[in-house]
Order: structure tokens, then C-alpha cells, then sequence
């Protein structure tokens, strides 16, 4: 939703009003995270967010955990930072593997992944700036298997991101996970709705 940066309390349904729409809710956000996902290759897979995204985070956490308007400000203080303030796109990154042997001794050659992440705009790099909340490598170089990276950028990159049918590529450039991947047009448009 242009222009909308920041979620405040106002934005966030009592549990009782939010049960009655909460399956139509949850299919409504479903259909509008298909065209925010991009794999790149064979175990990461990029989530882009948004003002609806997050809100439907922060309702769907204030409705597992049930805490009560007390729970809300903590849930805003987490997602409020992953909502595009216009001028970026921000995506949350899962590595994804299922049998944990493997997944641990991936994640143990993956420190410092969140560097990695780009975005090419006809060819022009946008590297991607990790969350600074806290490192998701540890001392010993393991990543988390969830990383959230911004990606900046400016006037002119987003007037080219904007282009219908600009070519656009997602990638990560790890020496042990070197991956990229086109975003179809389809993702590029509904994305072009995050700069205002």
C-alpha cells in the first residue's frame, strides 16, 4: 500500500473483530505473497514485504500468541523496520532445508550470506543492506537460517525498476552460495508498488 511506512496500534484488530475475516484475511494475503517470492537457487528463497505483509504478520502473532493489546507494541517495535519507507525494497530471506544434518552444515559455510544479497537493474548493482537489529552470523561464521535485507535505492534506479519488461535479476554472491535468478514481470510490477 503506498505510502503507508509504519504500523500503529490503530492498525492492529481487537482479536474478536479479527476472527470472523481472519480465513478470508489469510487467503487475501496468501494471493499477494505469490507474486513477492522469488527462489534463488536451491535452498533460499526471498520473501519481499510490505505494509500489508507486516500487518498481517504482527495481527497473525498477536493472534497465536494471544497476548493482548500488551503484546502489540513489541510486535511493532520487530516488524515496523520491515516495512518499505519508499525509496527500497525489503525482503526477508529463508534458507531452506529440511533434514537438519545438512541445514546445519550448510548454515556453518554460509556466515555472512547477508552481505551477499543484490539486485541488478539493467546491469546496475543495489547491494542489499542486512538488518542491523542483530548479527545473524555467528562468531564462529554459522548464518540463520532467516536473514532481512534492504535493498536502497535511487531516483533513477527505481525509475528503471518501474520500466515494464526491465530486465531484473536477485542474487547472492557467497563463494559457497553464488546464485541469481530473473524476477519474473509479473513480480517486478507488484514490487514497483513499494517506492512512493
Amino acid at each position: 500500500m503506498p505510502g503507508r511506512h509504519a504500523l500503529t496500534e490503530a492498525d492492529i484488530l481487537p482479536r474478536a473483530a479479527y476472527a470472523p475475516i481472519r480465513a478470508a484475511r489469510r487467503r487475501e494475503i496468501a494471493a499477494l505473497k505469490r507474486n513477492r517470492r522469488v527462489e534463488v537457487g536451491p535452498f533460499i528463497t526471498f520473501y519481499f514485504e510490505s505494509y500489508e505483509t507486516m500487518r498481517h504478520q504482527v495481527q497473525e502473532m498477536c493472534w497465536i500468541e494471544n497476548g493482548g493489546p500488551a503484546q502489540i507494541p513489541d510486535e511493532l517495535a520487530a516488524y515496523n523496520p520491515l516495512i518499505p519507507q519508499g525509496q527500497e525494497l525489503v525482503a526477508t530471506f529463508m534458507i531452506e532445508i529440511d533434514e537438519p544434518d545438512r541445514r546445519r552444515r550448510l548454515l556453518g559455510r554460509l556466515g555472512g550470506i547477508e552481505e551477499t544479497a543484490f539486485l541488478k537493474v539493467f546491469g546496475e548493482t543495489i547491494q542489499g543492506m542486512p538488518e542491523t537489529d542483530q548479527d545473524r552470523t555467528t562468531a564462529e561464521g554459522k548464518a540463520s537460517s532467516v536473514q532481512f535485507v534492504h535493498f536502497p535505492f535511487t531516483a533513477a534506479q527505481i525509475a528503471r525498476f518501474r520500466t515494464p519488461g526491465a530486465e531484473v535479476v536477485l542474487g547472492l554472491g557467497h563463494p559457497n552460495y553464488g546464485h541469481m535468478a530473473m524476477l519474473p514481470e509479473a513480480v517486478r510490477a507488484e514490487l514497483s508498488r513499494d517506492f512512493d
